[in-house]
């Protein structure tokens, strides 16, 4: 392949790889989450500003589930599928289904992990840039948070910066799991706002503030 073929193949693999994550309905923070390139980088490479590594490439082939051919444009890409709000499948068999489909800011995504036949081992933990806030909505979660190991049941709450280490994983064989993440892929976090407690006044208010 000559140099201006390979150039070319370079700047059309940004906007094939933005289709394909389309054509899969996950969100750049879903697709972070999952491989732990930073949200930011894989904006790059899919608007053309950046150029994916071979290994970048081969890892987002492995988590889209598709042909390199296709990304390098020798085969042609499928049909593309109407949206739905359907999980899709996405990663080790988990579903994602994405509540917010913009680039920037606070992103929201409901994750199912399937159930297990036995006790499964400590998961893969990635890092990158941003901040997460994710809350269990039925089952028992494992998160392995730097060198912390946490289980949550339904109910609980775990916010934690990007940047540590973390992997999460059903923690036992007694159902799938549904869970809630918040992501801000810059670091953005949740602003806890309570109203005041019932018989203050402005200036107990002001007092506290």
């Amino acid at each position: 392949m000559a140099g201006d073929d390979v150039t070319q193949t370079l700047a059309a693999m940004g906007p094939r790889l933005r289709a394909v994550r389309e054509r899969r309905g996950v969100t750049l923070a879903a697709v972070s989450c999952a491989t732990g390139i930073s949200p930011s980088t894989l904006s790059r490479i899919e608007t053309g500003r950046r150029k994916p590594t071979l290994e970048v490439v081969l890892q987002l082939t492995k988590e889209y589930g598709v042909a390199l051919d296709e990304l390098v444009g020798t085969v042609p890409a499928p049909a593309a599928e109407p949206r739905s709000a359907t999980p899709h499948s996405f990663g080790d068999d988990k579903a994602v289904l994405p509540l917010t489909q913009y680039v920037g800011g606070l992103h929201a995504h409901k994750h199912v992990l399937p159930a297990v036949a036995e006790q499964p081992g400590r998961a893969r933990q990635v890092s990158h840039e941003g901040y997460e806030w994710l809350c269990v909505l039925y089952g028992r979660l494992w998160i392995a948070l730097g060198n912390q190991d946490l289980i949550l049941a339904a109910g609980d709450v775990v916010e934690f910066n990007t940047r540590i280490p973390h992997g999460v994983t059903n923690a036992g064989p007694t159902g799938p799991v549904e869970y809630l993440i918040m992501f801000g892929p810059q670091g953005e976090r949740l602003r806890l706002r309570t109203p005041p407690a019932a018989g203050r006044g402005s200036g107990d208010r002001k007092a506290a503030e």
